[in-house]
């Protein structure tokens, strides 16, 4: 079966994004990846899971940084192409495989790997099937790491509204102490959490997340093309709405050995 690809008009926020040149997609931004980089205890001789990998930046870096062998393993074409395309361009393809999955059904054998990521994902869907999935393929022992979104404060209706309403409709998020719940209930231990800021769409954090000449090229393209620029006008205010209540969580977790 032919994937359809996905046109700029149709695609989710987080699609329009990566589609536009974007290289951090996610809530806690750059700075959240090296968090969880700091907690993964990452080494040459680990497997590693990157679902939702979007358009492959933490899969390149972990095998780039690390030496680990990287699963990049996302459900959307437009991200997997993206992925192998960034792989092959700094020369890891050796390291990285780009695989299609899907985080509620992940087709890989029980404690296959032995750190788990999931950068922004399971807001999207059941998230404590698709948690459950995480913790299954993670081998007795390992890690699972996780970044969510989270409301930092209680928001106002029309900042909830904006948010989860009309930008990404369908999300599931909300405080700490329910993410730590769903993910202790999956079976993990020793939980340990990182919080911090919503920053990825405001402009210093835009800047800080993908450099000056990415951000012009992002932003370019986005103006130079109709439908991208029609959307960004509509997405934009909606997403400053929220932005003072939002912030991210980092979660890890060890699945308790065997036995």
């Amino acid at each position: 079966m032919v994937e359809q690809r996905t046109s700029i008009a149709a695609a989710d926020p987080y699609l329009l994004f990566g589609l536009l040149g974007k290289r951090v997609i996610h809530p806690g931004g750059r700075k959240a990846t090296e968090q969880l980089f700091g907690q993964a205890e990452l080494s040459a001789s680990h497997e590693v899971l990157d679902i939702g990998c979007g358009v492959g930046t933490t899969a390149v870096e972990i095998a780039r940084r690390f030496g680990s062998r990287v699963v990049a393993a996302d459900i959307s074409v437009d991200m997997r192409e993206r992925a192998a395309a960034r792989a092959h361009k700094e020369e890891l393809g050796s390291r990285v495989s780009v695989e299609a999955a899907d985080i509620c059904a992940l087709p890989f054998a029980d404690g296959r790997f032995d750190r788990v990521v999931a950068e922004a994902v399971t807001m999207f869907v059941d998230r404590d099937l698709a948690i459950r999935e995480l913790v299954r393929v993670c081998r007795p022992g390992g890690l699972v790491l996780a970044t969510e979104f989270q409301w930092r404060r209680p928001p106002t209706p029309e900042a909830r509204q904006a948010f989860l309403g009309e930008v990404c409709p369908g999300m599931l998020f909300d405080t700490v102490e329910d993410w730590l719940a769903r993910y202790r209930r999956a079976g993990l231990a020793e939980l340990q959490v990182t919080t911090g800021p919503f920053e990825m769409m405001t402009p210093g954090g835009f800047l800080a997340d993908e450099g000056l000449t990415n951000s012009i090229r992002v932003m370019s393209r986005a103006m130079s093309n109709p439908v991208a620029r029609r959307r960004m006008f509509w997405l934009m205010p909606r997403i400053s709405r929220a932005v003072p209540f939002l912030g991210y969580v980092l979660i890890r977790g060890q699945k308790p050995a065997a036995g």
